[in-house]
């Protein structure tokens, strides 16, 4: 039986992809699911990811608490780095390193690995020309080390139909439930359950009035901004949604085990 996990941040929780209940679904729980769909059987599941979590503790405590699952997990999902690159500064070398510890610890534990790089956010985000370099560099830095460990690599990164506009949310950092589904069909394929790449069709881009400019700096800038000068985290005091394994039966959603 598969049990897959999923440690990182809001990415990998699922921001963006809210249900009509209020709760994040998101790609891994949807790659779950196809997991199943695939093969034909109930997996476990289990998500450990939390918004706003820089690298180190991604690769240290979800890490840690992903290996002690039991029974083990057979697959991880991997993402993480996107915050350390919103902050100044940044040791992007430490981020290739923490990265590539965390896939050896799998490796060594008897763990098939999946190794995504994020979305880039950087076309719609104020100085996000800044960001974008940092991000191209250490999808390059782990895509030159995931031959090596034979890990599975997915580069959404470089996925130019995920960058337009409609697959992002509000706050154009984190993606809407079209960019979630976009991300699960292509890590499925990668994972060799051939799925088709989802794409949509919304016509032309609507250009942003100034009215909409001063409510997105008001209602996502300003708040990421005070939180950065309090010291503070949007997933301070959050857990990981599902902390021990859950069974996942496609379609249906997942129900604790």
């Amino acid at each position: 039986m598969t049990r897959y996990v999923a440690i990182g941040d809001s990415f990998t929780e699922g921001l963006g992809d809210t249900q009509p209940d209020g709760t994040e679904r998101g790609w891994a729980d949807l790659v779950a699911a196809g997991i199943a769909a695939g093969e034909g059987e109930a997996i476990q599941y289990a998500n450990l990811a939390i918004r706003g979590r820089l690298l180190e503790p991604i690769v240290t405590e979800q890490l840690d608490a992903a290996l002690s699952l039991s029974p083990q997990p057979t697959l991880l999902s991997l993402n993480g780095g996107g915050n350390d690159m919103l902050r100044p500064g940044g040791d992007l070398a430490r981020l290739v390193e923490l990265t590539e510890r965390a896939v050896r610890r799998c490796n060594e534990a008897g763990v098939r690995v999946l190794l995504l790089s994020g979305a880039d956010p950087s076309g719609h985000l104020p100085l996000g020309s800044r960001m974008r370099p940092k991000g191209a560099a250490l999808t390059e830095a782990v895509r030159g080390f995931a031959d090596q460990y034979d890990v599975v690599f997915v580069d959404m990164f470089n996925d130019k139909e995920i960058q337009r506009r409609h697959y992002w949310s509000a706050d154009r950092l984190h993606l809407n439930s079209a960019g979630h589904r976009r991300v699960a069909s292509m890590v499925l394929d990668a994972l060799g359950y051939p799925t088709e790449a989802h794409v949509i069709d919304p016509g032309p881009s609507a250009s942003r009035s100034l009215l909409a400019e001063a409510r997105y700096y008001r209602e996502h800038v300003l708040p990421w901004i005070q939180r950065r000068l309090a010291g503070r985290s949007s997933g301070d005091d959050r857990t990981g949604k599902y902390l021990d394994w859950v069974s996942i039966s496609s379609p249906a959603v997942p129900e604790r085990s």
